[in-house]
């Protein structure tokens, strides 16, 4: 048969056997997306339909060939039928080609606009959401299973519209030549299709496994390559086990590849016989016919013809259920991602942070870390079931106010939530009660765009892109100059380090900037924060990964950068709050004591036991260094 007939019957063996109703509402989502393409969709409808007309003539205009060769017909007859044929073929060939571009141009544009609104949803989504998911499940929603979507249109669609219409056609044609020889054609079908059905079955199970066993692969792959994960390996790590392990995760998958190919084989190997023995019956009781007289022999020559062209639609929309069932198991995982709710959202009237000074306040602030149902799928997660827990109150009533100017410090046990108290601030979660201000605007009214323009962060793990010293410095202000980047970069103590290297502010830094060390890499982050030049600044252990030397360095250029700004500080070490204007210490999601460092020395309690623990000496030396 023909490569168009096995293309076809190939997608079927690879369909994945899917029972299970037409959701109506996917279908509409369907068609919002298809809306805007409607005009491509009807002309790729056309284009189809008119390939069909043409690859049922061609047999026809053959058989009227051979009957004006076996007639005695004149020559000018066989050379207007062979240039006629030639004709229909350049027509199937640029049809070919335009459905081909029209294709391939309506799929990309459905790419195109399904990543987008999946990747723009995915940006609205909470801090919470991205620390329960698995990348690289949400990666594949971006990836697979929007071209999966995809071939609805370019493959699924074009498909069944070009393979009824060829199909009808196709047994008119035959019924008026011979319906003795259609029917045994039909007779026949069974034959043909149950095994093509069997096997299909089988090769979307071989191929799901393989698929399975591919991404495990990959996963582990992507763990052990990754910089931490390598270094983690390489302490821990056993190479014998390892290689071993990947060894036989290997063999799997070249074992359901040797199988795979071999029944694709014997699949395509057994339905060529099956036509090839389908074709000998044709000849046999055409040319019998033709014998009699009672059957033209052109006729006999399309009827075969026109055979290999029946087969395979009839195949394909025996599949066409499957395929459609798939393309919506691949809409309905996309639209799973778009239907997850933001729990965050920006007000249609968000008004901008006042000009001028800016003051903090948290006024009698609770909250709770969101449970999973409310920030994430257990499809992205790769879990059975969402963990239930969550929701449980973490900060009580937490009150503070921090003048235009004035710097807060946090302190106390890890855990007690001074980073939570520092992640409401530039909206990554939302309180549950209470208010969070910025220059005496809540939060919740203010818009995305002006907060990020006026408040900075340092976090604690210092991240930077793989990408060049430039880019990660331009997040902070696209438009900054050379001249602007040199003086950040000047100021955070790390432009003599960026000389040094090979090019410059165009050196790659690596993944999560691990071609710097720990220290390099915080020092960028305050270089992105100086460059920023935003009125309240946060801090949270923005000096944890620097040496003394370093950390002096850096305190000097945080203390030039924070004049005259409103600064929320997290710190372990109390040698760098010293200066605050107001030390809170937190513990258990309540501020137990605040005041200044003196006063919080001489009152001896939590704060004192702190400084005791990190600088040594017992309560009566503390109290004496306060009062000195």
């Amino acid at each position: 048969m023909e490569t168009t007939a096995w293309t076809q019957l190939h997608s079927v063996m690879n369909a994945q056997e899917e029972r299970r109703p037409l959701a109506l509402a996917t279908l509409r989502r369907i068609g919002g997306f298809a809306r805007p393409h409607r005009r491509r969709i009807a002309l790729f409808v056309l284009l189809g339909v008119a390939t069909a007309l043409l690859a049922v003539a061609t047999p026809v205009l053959a058989g009227s060939v051979v009957d004006a060769i076996v007639s005695d017909g004149t020559e000018g007859t066989v050379v207007r039928l062979s240039l006629l044929i030639a004709l229909i073929a350049v027509a199937e060939a640029a049809l070919g080609i335009l459905g081909r571009r029209l294709s391939a141009t309506l799929g990309e544009h459905l790419i195109l606009d399904l990543r987008t609104a999946v990747f723009d949803h995915v940006q609205r989504m909470p801090v919470a959401f991205f620390t329960r998911t698995r990348t690289g499940a949400l990666v594949s929603r971006l990836n697979n299973d929007v071209i999966g979507a995809q071939r609805a249109f370019s493959n699924t669609l074009s498909g069944v519209v070009s393979n009824l219409v060829t199909l009808l056609l196709t047994l008119a044609v035959m019924l008026t030549l011979s319906w003795q020889i259609t029917l045994l054609a039909l007779v026949l079908l069974p034959v043909f299709v149950i095994p093509a059905r069997r096997m299909g079955s089988r090769m979307a199970r071989m191929q799901r496994e393989a698929a399975t066993l591919n991404a495990a692969m990959g996963t582990r792959m992507t763990e052990r390559f990754s910089a931490p994960g390598a270094t983690l390996v390489k302490l821990f790590g056993r190479p014998e086990e390892e290689s071993a392990e990947f060894a036989e995760r290997a063999r799997r998958v070249a074992d359901i590849g040797v199988r795979t190919a071999t029944a694709q084989a014997a699949f395509i190997t057994a339905l060529t016989l099956v036509s090839a023995l389908a074709l000998a019956l044709v000849y046999g009781l055409g040319g019998t016919l033709a014998l009699r007289g009672t059957l033209e022999p052109g006729a006999v020559v399309s009827l075969a013809l026109l055979l290999t062209r029946l087969y395979a639609p009839l195949t394909a929309l025996a599949g066409a259920r499957v395929e459609v069932m798939s393309a919506l198991v691949s809409f309905e995982r996309v639209f799973e991602v778009l239907d997850l709710k933001p729990l965050i959202e920006e007000k249609p009237d968000a008004r901008r942070v006042p000009d001028g000074p800016v003051a903090v306040e948290f006024d009698h602030v609770r909250f709770g870390y969101p449970s999973a149902d409310k920030v994430s799928l257990a499809s992205l997660e790769e879990v059975a079931t969402l963990d239930k827990r969550g929701g449980d109150e973490v900060l009580h009533d937490i009150s503070f106010r921090a003048e235009p100017g004035q710097t807060v410090a946090l302190v106390g046990s890890s855990g007690a939530g001074k980073s939570t108290v520092a992640g409401l601030l530039p909206r990554l979660y939302d309180v549950d009660e209470g208010a969070v201000r910025v220059g005496g605007v809540d939060v919740r009214d203010l818009s995305a765009r002006s907060l990020r323009e006026t408040l900075g962060m340092v976090t604690q793990d210092g991240h930077l892109f793989h990408d060049t010293v430039r880019a990660n410095l331009l997040l902070a202000r696209p438009a900054a100059t050379d001249s602007d980047l040199w003086d950040a970069l000047r100021r955070a103590r790390l432009d003599d380090l960026v000389r040094s290297l090979p090019d410059g502010l165009d050196t790659v830094v690596g993944e999560r900037g691990y071609r710097l060390s720990g220290g390099e890499r915080q020092r960028m982050t305050i270089a992105r924060l100086l460059l920023a030049r935003q009125r309240v600044v946060i801090l949270d252990e923005a000096t944890a990964h620097l040496d003394n030397t370093s950390e002096a360095a850096v305190q000097e250029a945080l203390a030039e950068a924070l004049e005259g700004r409103t600064a929320v500080v997290i710190a372990h070490r109390l040698s760098t709050v010293r200066t605050a204007d107001q030390i809170l210490v937190v513990e258990a999601g309540r501020i137990v004591e605040r005041g200044t460092h003196e006063e919080l020395l001489a009152a001896g309690e939590r704060y004192a036991e702190l400084y005791r623990t990190q600088f040594g000496g017992t309560e009566s030396t503390v109290v004496e260094g306060a009062a000195a």
